[in-house]
């Protein structure tokens, strides 16, 4: 008997999303970010089972807006602990994901925060966990980077330097943040493209990460300042 293919989502309908981002996910603290709750996928849910292809049938892009990624912990628990840097500031967290650290930022003070992933998904996602949160964060699936960056008082960038292009975009955009007069941190452990020469490291975590997902237990992960 052949399999009936699966039913595919509309990233665009709002109510569906979300109601996809709930059934596969649960409403959990990341470990190095206690005082902040995400919609975030477990082994034990359908989701973590599913390989990228079977996603694919189903219209959903790889759901790296389910998962805490060690960069964003780091970036999230440095704002919360050095509310000042964000206090009364336009904050935008570039490559938001779920949306922890414009979650952390609001929480912070932060005068508003913009959640931005080319990933209409990662913004739906955003969304709720900013009102899981009690906070209020704008989301965009605009792609900031094809554009001069505006209006951004601290750029918050985490775990960004996983894809070559994608790195020498997001360079390219700290970059002219930052002649702009933004002040830029950026959370990453290092990721293959990551240009640690480019960067100041400000303070250093031991983040706990899922082995599946990071081949460790414990992931070195910096906050970096630029330039350095």
């Amino acid at each position: 008997m052949s399999r009936s293919p699966p039913r595919k989502l509309d990233p665009h309908d709002r109510i569906a999303t979300e109601t996809f981002i709930r059934a596969n996910t649960r409403l959990l603290a990341p470990p190095l970010v206690p005082e902040v709750h995400l919609q975030l996928a477990e082994e034990s849910l359908p989701i973590w089972q599913k390989t990228e292809e079977e996603l694919g049938e189903m219209n959903v892009p790889p759901p790296f807006w389910a998962f805490a990624w060690a960069g964003g912990q780091a970036l999230a628990r440095y704002v919360l602990d050095t509310p000042d840097l964000v206090r009364g500031k336009r904050i935008v967290d570039l490559g938001s994901g779920s949306g922890l650290v414009a979650v952390a930022a609001m929480k912070a003070g932060a005068r508003s925060a913009l959640a931005a992933d080319i990933d209409v998904m990662a913004s739906a996602a955003a969304a709720l966990n900013a009102a899981a949160n009690g906070v209020e964060v704008d989301v965009t699936a605009d792609d900031l980077l094809a554009a001069p960056p505006h209006g951004i008082d601290v750029l918050l960038v985490g775990d960004l330097f996983y894809e070559r292009a994608l790195a020498d975009r997001t360079l390219a955009f700290i970059e002219a943040a930052a002649k702009a007069g933004a002040v830029v941190l950026i959370g990453d452990p290092q990721r293959n493209y990551f240009p640690k020469g480019r960067f100041e490291s400000v303070v250093e975590y031991s983040v706990p990460v899922t082995r599946e997902l990071e081949d460790a237990e414990i992931k070195r992960s910096a906050v970096w300042r630029y330039p350095a």
